[in-house]
């Protein structure tokens, strides 16, 4: 699982740099639509492979998800052309940290955060809705709090996912465990990557 979540991430920021050194960001974000079409295709791969997680192969679970990856990294190519690489760099390494350290307390010590999946699920929806509201109104005197919000939900959710993925693995299994892989890979990818967003506006909020 950890290895499929890594292979994502190596791919996304991979693809990032790409785009990046060779201009492919400018010609999507050049386009209005871009955007909102990769966006789009995201959506439809997510949902596709949860939706039949019973159904598709091993291997097309790992094209799906690598695919989504790639996707990602087309959009987080942008980045680099507003943030530049150094921050990046060291706002990476620092998500690597709080996602290990919550990762590894959570897998050594075996923390049971299945009680608060309901705040869980409740952070995720505000933080939802906060985000689109944000489009349509000026919210910018709350987007600190909201940030360290953010931060806290995605941790947390590193390590109930990572105990979910530990208590599912020791029990038996509905799908096979090559494929339980990649989807759980795609839950912990989605919390690093979460965590790493969350993080990132902190600190360029602050430098502004």
């Amino acid at each position: 699982t950890f290895l499929w979540m890594v292979s994502g991430l190596l791919v996304t920021f991979a693809m990032a740099y790409t785009g990046y050194a060779t201009g492919i960001t400018m010609l999507v974000f050049s386009n209005p639509y871009g955007i909102f079409v990769i966006t789009g295709i995201e959506l439809f791969v997510v949902i596709s492979m949860s939706a039949r997680i019973h159904k598709i192969s091993v291997s097309a679970a790992r094209a799906m998800f690598l695919f989504y990856a790639a996707l990602n990294g087309i959009v987080f190519s942008a980045y680099f052309l507003l943030i530049g690489s150094g921050m990046l760099i060291f706002i990476f390494g620092a998500t690597s940290v709080f996602f290990g350290l919550m990762a590894a307390v959570s897998y050594v010590a075996k923390i049971d955060l299945s009680r608060i999946r309901p705040l869980l699920i409740g952070g995720l929806l505000f933080l939802i809705v906060f985000n689109l509201l944000s489009t349509f109104l000026n919210l910018t005197a709350m987007e600190t709090g909201i940030c360290y919000l953010g931060i806290i939900i995605f941790l947390a959710l590193t390590a109930y996912d990572v105990g979910m993925i530990r208590r599912n693995y020791q029990n038996e299994q509905k799908i096979p465990a090559a494929k339980a892989s990649i989807f759980s890979a795609l839950q912990l990818y989605l919390d690093f990557i979460n965590l790493f967003l969350y993080l990132l506006r902190l600190f360029a909020r602050n430098r502004n």
